[in-house]
């Protein structure tokens, strides 16, 4: 059975790479692209049964958001992420929003076309490299929620209690209740040491 894949990815010149990597093998057909997460959402409803989904996109609507709303769609495809950014925020943000898999960009071509099969066929498909992380995570007292880690990523911007909770719809009382526990995780005392510290460990994205 030929598998119908959507590549979601805002760089022409990336989806045109992986859809002649993905032709290339007779049991895989590129059915759709989206240079938008609100386009790749959109389309996912139109006979796909896997995504091939980045996380960066133009726009308010990224791709952890994108994937959660395609796997709440009826008859929903698979979600497969291939990204560049292999942050613990980003990858539990992924994984929690029901990313069947995540891999890097730079996986070899095998390994994506092997990680397309499992990830189509409802199976977990986890590049080593994340699957590793994911277990360091897991083991880490240091490790934050995927909610702290979005809290923690808008305080690197520089976003003010209110503000944050204004983005993620949450109350100040409960912004300052995440960034309670983000401190005690860190062990550190102030937003600025937080953000430093979340940075070394690969919690969010530096710069």
């Amino acid at each position: 059975m030929t598998v119908r894949v959507m590549l979601a990815d805002d760089h022409p010149v990336v989806r045109a790479g992986i859809r002649a990597m993905l032709e290339a093998d007779d049991a895989l057909e590129v059915v759709a692209e989206a240079g938008t997460a609100d386009e790749a959402v959109r389309l996912a409803a139109s006979g796909v049964d896997l995504v091939l989904m980045d996380l960066q996109f133009p726009g308010e609507l990224q791709g952890a958001e994108a994937t959660r709303r395609i796997r709440a769609l009826p008859e929903a495809p698979r979600v497969l992420v291939l990204t560049n950014y292999d942050t613990d925020a980003d990858i539990l943000g992924a994984i929690e929003a029901g990313a069947s898999g995540y891999l890097l960009k730079d996986a070899p071509p095998d390994e994506l076309l092997a990680a397309v099969h499992l990830a189509a066929a409802g199976e977990s498909a986890l590049a080593p490299a994340v699957s590793s992380r994911l277990a360091a995570a897991n083991a880490s007292a240091e490790r934050l929620t995927a909610r702290e880690a979005e809290v923690l990523a808008l305080v690197a911007e520089g976003r003010s209690n209110r503000e944050i909770g204004r983005v993620l719809f949450l109350s100040e009382a409960t912004v300052k209740s995440h960034l309670v526990h983000i401190f005690t995780k860190l062990g550190v005392g102030s937003r600025t040491a937080a953000v430093a510290r979340a940075r070394e460990l690969g919690a969010i994205r530096a710069g």
